[in-house]
């Protein structure tokens, strides 16, 4: 079993979708007081950013105008090797970061964090419990991907 963020391939394992997650861009009241909230994608392009050099990070943020696509490649500041790590630094005020919205949730609830140019967001990814074997799945396999499911589509910040 496991739990896949993004679009599923197509594969001989059964899903059920869960929630979703957004790619947020976030940074403290602090900074954006400091250094003033962008109104667009572009203003991130010189801005103090912090990057994180995780699997599956992009160097290019991708955004929609629209229904256009729009792409900006934003020179870092600093560049850590964990999402955590960014988190950290945006919340002490460092610059902006682009993780998920889960990762951010509790530090947005508590104003540690804000979201910016949500309006120019892409879509939203969906979140899936994957597992082999369908209704042919053991019990234990089945009843585990069961209390999985439940407790995901409960968790606040899988809501998109």
């Amino acid at each position: 079993m496991a739990v896949r963020i993004g679009e599923l391939p197509d594969s001989n394992q059964h899903a059920i979708r869960v929630g979703e997650v957004r790619r947020v861009i976030v940074a403290s009241p602090q900074f954006l007081a400091l250094h003033g909230r962008p109104t667009h994608p572009q203003d991130l392009a010189q801005a103090p950013v912090i990057a994180t050099s995780a699997i599956g990070q992009l160097k290019n943020w991708p955004f929609l105008e629209g229904d256009e696509p729009l792409s900006v490649r934003p020179d870092p500041r600093l560049v850590v090797t964990a999402n955590q790590a960014a988190i950290t630094a945006a919340a002490l005020g460092l610059g902006y970061t682009r993780v998920l919205s889960y990762q951010v949730a509790s530090k947005i609830a508590t104003g540690e964090l804000e979201i910016v140019l949500a309006d120019f967001e892409v879509p939203p990814l969906p979140i899936h419990v994957v597992y082999q074997g369908g209704r042919k799945a053991p019990a234990r396999i089945r009843s585990f991907v069961d209390f999985t499911v439940k407790a995901l589509r409960e968790h606040p910040a899988l809501l998109g």
